[in-house]
């Protein structure tokens, strides 16, 4: 079983439920390490003292935040005693509906498990009534010497903690990208066959149908590369559209995807076919087995 990375508890009202939290994801990349250019050298990197040169141990070194042209020094234990028992604890703030939160402002995941069997009744009554009102609950938390503001919500079994940006740590688009398209610009032929192509290519939300196919790519190349194979590069990117040919376009786009959503039925036809097919013939087998055995 995996070790909760922070143990605390909720607090709402006068309620107080105790909770572990466990990462709810975790990263898949090809992990690669340094080296020099034509050796087999590793690079690593050192925690030195810019004015000596010589390399400080991590249990030596501090935390210093530049104050009115010099520097404030904290350690660890000080840094906690600003927020005392807010490092344990989560209070929540307000319940809100979960539509009403824009996506933008998600971070990172985290499950939520009761903080003891004894707790778990609590615990089980904040879901419960969490997930019948449809609503989460927005608090903030002292984490590894950071604040964060979270949202909690009911998942089936279990509460799910999410960690979001607060509002000044959001940009606004309009100060970052230059040149956005003015609503209603586009010519309704074309907004009807963007349309159009949009419906064709809708489907159900399934998280196992996506894999992450560059981390395989980097994996086979690092095969085919160890074993001196001849490697392929991917195809370049595709052109950017016409703004002349726009319509003629996403038309043919239409037609393709309609194609092929029609030639999916055929395929898991087959599949189910094969499949019958399988299953009937295991018994058979079985059966003369079973003859050869009583001859």
């Amino acid at each position: 079983m995996a070790r909760p990375i922070w143990t605390g508890a909720i607090t709402f009202g006068l309620v107080s439920v105790p909770v572990s939290m466990y990462s709810a994801t975790h990263d898949h990349e090809v992990s690669f390490h340094q080296f020099e250019k034509g050796t087999s050298d590793r690079i690593r990197y050192k925690r030195v003292n810019e004015r000596t040169g010589k390399e400080v141990d991590h249990d030596d070194i501090v935390k210093g935040a530049e104050a009115g042209g010099g520097y404030v020094m904290l350690d660890a234990g000080e840094l906690d005693e600003v927020a005392p028992g807010r490092s344990r604890s989560l209070e929540i703030d307000r319940f809100v509906d979960l539509d009403d939160i824009d996506p933008l402002y998600y971070q990172k995941t985290y499950y939520l498990g009761p903080g003891s069997d004894d707790t778990a009744k609590v615990y089980g009554l904040l879901r419960d009534a969490m997930t019948d009102a449809n609503r989460a609950a927005i608090g903030t938390l002292v984490m590894r010497n950071k604040e964060y503001l979270a949202a909690i919500r009911a998942e089936k079994d279990l509460l799910i903690l999410q960690t979001m940006f607060f509002a000044d740590e959001v940009r606004d688009p309009k100060a970052e990208i230059e040149g956005l398209p003015r609503r209603g610009a586009v010519k309704k032929a074309e907004l009807s066959m963007a349309q159009q192509l949009i419906d064709s290519m809708a489907g159900p939300w399934r998280p196992q149908d996506f894999r992450d196919t560059y981390t395989d790519r980097v994996k086979d190349l690092i095969k085919k590369k160890k074993a001196g194979k001849e490697i392929t590069a991917a195809d370049p990117a595709p052109e950017p559209t016409n703004v002349t040919d726009l319509f003629e376009v996403l038309k043919r786009s239409v037609e393709n995807a309609q194609k092929r959503r029609s030639a999916q039925p055929a395929k898991k036809t087959a599949k189910k076919t094969a499949a019958k097919a399988t299953k009937a013939a295991k018994p058979a087998k079985k059966k003369t087995a079973a003859k050869r055995k009583a001859s």
